[in-house]
């Protein structure tokens, strides 16, 4: 189960839409402009995330309104973002070390 939500949020868009809706409710509207993402797209992506219950929905009219179905799903991508960053950071400090970094520098994405 773990190892199947964490594959599932391994899409960058999913995690786009995520930190998107960090403490407020959007539109699919608002977010498609947000994310400058067709509707179809991000549809899909919604619906996906409602069905495993990472997101709610709720309709006003025509309009469909999404939020975090729970912060703490929000909050463990935080982390696991915090993680990859103090290890890239581990990565460039060995490579300074090293004599490396200035050489590689280029290849080193933050």
């Amino acid at each position: 189960m773990h190892a199947d939500f964490c594959k599932f949020m391994g899409n960058a868009k999913r995690i786009e839409i995520l930190f998107l809706l960090d403490g407020r409710e959007m539109s699919v509207e608002e977010m498609a402009a947000e994310m400058n993402i067709r509707l179809a797209n991000l549809s899909q992506h919604l619906s996906i995330m409602r069905e495993r219950g990472v997101v709610t929905a709720r309709r006003q009219g025509t309009r469909i309104f999404y939020k975090i179905s729970n912060a703490k799903i929000l909050k463990a991508c935080l982390v696991m973002r915090d993680v990859m960053f103090e290890q890239m950071k581990r990565k460039i400090n060995i490579m300074k070390d090293a004599g490396g970094y200035e050489k590689n520098r280029s290849e080193v994405t933050v």
